[in-house]
Formats: structure tokens, C-alpha cells, sequence
């Protein structure tokens, strides 16, 4: 398994997607978004993402040269049309709008169709973080439907649906949360095939709805399907699925599940808190120290050396690969290496 530091993948990365056609700063965007999710541990949404992204510019699915567009607007609310440019170039100017507006009134919610694939959901409430807000998202991929199973049922109608927040700390990375309301992301089966390696139980089902550990079930054919977050109570990752299809999908005009097998664009939902609005900087990091120390006083179940606040793994993670370096499994590097040489670049 060749293992990359980021440094090299990124560079590898700006090369390709500029001889795909992208401005130089947006490559930039793309690409260190896609490492971050490497470093973050989160590597169905990384590099893995290089040959897909770089095919459908190939096949002009995505449109590497468009700019996003403001549609409509008022003073807290505004909808932003990418006009099929990559959807981290849409994603980021929708939530710099929303920040903008959040800046200006306290709170400020955009939505985004018409973006491809805005990839790791969680990214993009980190941005406000980072300016000591709250930023929240949900993300639905339009009329795309085939994946998750609605609770009940063993036919997959539903897309993975995330949900990210982040909040900033005083003298910390932010508190981080980016969850499927399914029990997994679809692109963590598509690590496990290229990884010859299984899949958690309880994580998927075959075709006729027994459970399944062989993620090539999830595949098929004939496909399986992913089940709803929850497990014993999968009704609630079910319930939570249909809120983001309602916000992410419904309000921006990108659509809901409809059994489509090829998304489009993801529909999204962005909102921003802006906390000086509601209460003081000193007060609300008060409030979190406060929480974090609380709920770190709790004994450790067996097994455990630790309790983490939601986000501390991620950036945990992100220092150490940034040492170590990425790996990238052989079939992912193989697929870059053939989209490569599509555009002519040798990467062997």
C-alpha cells in the first residue's frame, strides 16, 4: 500500500485537476479539502476521490471553470446556483455567504444546488468555527435514492444524508460532529472492497435483506443496501434522514430521493450562528470548558483510556498522519494513475 505525505499528494492533486481544466485556486480548494479528510481519517471522502471527480470532468458531469452564482437573497437567507462546478467551490462560497450574513444579523442560512459533490460534509461548519461561530449543515444528494433502506424495509430508498456542526473553543480545535444518518458512509464499503477487507456487522444487508459483513453485497449484483443509524432504534436514523432530504434537498431546489442511481448534485443546507448575537465569546467558552470537563469526569467504561469530545479524534488523527504520511490502497492509486494518463500525466 504506497503511502503519500500530504505535501506529495497535494501537489500530485493540483497537477491534475489544473489539466483537468480547473483554475489553479480552485484545484487548490478541491484538493486540500480531499486531504484534509485524509488527514482527518475520513478517507472515503479523500484521495479516493481524485480519479471519480477527475472522470466526471472527463465526462462532463462536472464543469471545472464554472462560478457559483447568488439567485436569490435576503438579509439572513440566500440561494446560490453552482451551475455544475465542483462542489467544494460551491460548498465554500455558500458558507463564506453564510457567514457573511451571520456577521451581519446573527444568523445567516444559504442553500446550494446544482454543485456536484461537496465531499466531506463536516469541512464546511469548521469554516465557521474558525471565525468563532457555529456553523450547522445538512446535505442530501438530490433525487439520488438507492442506497439506505427506510426503516422496515430492505430496499435501499434513501441517500447516506449527513449532518456536520462544529462550535469554536477558546484555546481548542472546535467541537466537531460529522455523522451519516446511516449507520455508515457509502464510501467507507468502497474502502473496505478496494482493502479485500469486511465490514462491521450491522453495517449493511444483501439483496433479500439478510445481514452481511462482505461489503461486495453492498454492490451486488444485485445491490444490497446500507441501514439507517441506530440499530435497535434505526427509526431514528430514519427520522433524522428524512429532516435532511426535507432541508437539504426540498429548500434548495436540488430535490429529493427518488431512486436515481447517479447523483447529480448534492443539495445543501447551511446556517450559521453567530454567538456574540445571543450571548458573550466569554460566556459561551465558559459554558464549554465547563460541559467538556463535566462529561471527561465520567469512569471509564473497559476498553477505554479516555473520553474524547466530538472532533478531538479527527484532529488527534490529522497530527499524527501529517508526520507519518497518508496511505492510499493500491486499487485507489491504480484508478489515479489511469485517470492520469487520461490527461496526459504519467504518475508511474
Amino acid at each position: 500500500m504506497p503511502k503519500f505525505s500530504p505535501e506529495t499528494l497535494r501537489q500530485i492533486g493540483y497537477q491534475l485537476f489544473e489539466a483537468a481544466g480547473c483554475k489553479p485556486e480552485d484545484a487548490h480548494v478541491v484538493v486540500n479539502h480531499l486531504i484534509e479528510s485524509n488527514l482527518f481519517g475520513h478517507d472515503s471522502h479523500g484521495a479516493i476521490r481524485f480519479g471519480e471527480y477527475l472522470r466526471a470532468i472527463r465526462e462532463g458531469r462536472f464543469q471545472p471553470r464554472e462560478t457559483p452564482e447568488t439567485v436569490s437573497e435576503n438579509p439572513c437567507t440566500a440561494v446560490v446556483d453552482a451551475h455544475g462546478a465542483l462542489g467544494q467551490i460551491g460548498a465554500s462560497y455558500a458558507m463564506n455567504l453564510a457567514i457573511e450574513k451571520a456577521g451581519r444579523h446573527g444568523v445567516g442560512t444559504v442553500t446550494l444546488r446544482n454543485t456536484s459533490h461537496v465531499g466531506r460534509v463536516g469541512a464546511y461548519p469548521l469554516m465557521a468555527a474558525q471565525t468563532e461561530m457555529i456553523g450547522l449543515a445538512f446535505v442530501n444528494a438530490g433525487r439520488l435514492g438507492y442506497q439506505i433502506v427506510p426503516f422496515g424495509g430492505i430496499d435501499g430508498c434513501l441517500s447516506t444524508n449527513p449532518i456536520a456542526f462544529a462550535a469554536p473553543r477558546r484555546e481548542a480545535p472546535p467541537i466537531f460532529v460529522d455523522m451519516t444518518t446511516s449507520v455508515s458512509a457509502e464510501g467507507k464499503i468502497r474502502v473496505a472492497i478496494n482493502q479485500g477487507k469486511q465490514v462491521p456487522e450491522g453495517w449493511i444487508i444483501d439483496a433479500q435483506g439478510n445481514p452481511t459483513t462482505d461489503p461486495k453485497k453492498f454492490t451486488g449484483p444485485p445491490p444490497g443496501a446500507i441501514l439507517p443509524l441506530g440499530g435497535v432504534v434505526a427509526h431514528k436514523g430514519y427520522g433524522l434522514s428524512i429532516v435532511v432530504e426535507l432541508l437539504g434537498g426540498a429548500l434548495s431546489g436540488q430535490g429529493c430521493a427518488a431512486g436515481e442511481r447517479s447523483m447529480a448534485s448534492n443539495g445543501v443546507l447551511f446556517t450559521v450562528y453567530h454567538i456574540e448575537h445571543f450571548t458573550t465569546l466569554d460566556a459561551f467558552y465558559n459554558e464549554v470548558e465547563s460541559l467538556l470537563h463535566h462529561i471527561k469526569s465520567s469512569r471509564l467504561a473497559p476498553g477505554f483510556v479516555e473520553i474524547l469530545a466530538p472532533g478531538e479524534p479527527e484532529f488527534r488523527n490529522a497530527q499524527r498522519k501529517t508526520v507519518e504520511g497518508i496511505d492510499i490502497d493500491e486499487t485507489t492509486w491504480n484508478n489515479i494513475c489511469l485517470e492520469a494518463l487520461a490527461f496526459g500525466i504519467n504518475l508511474e
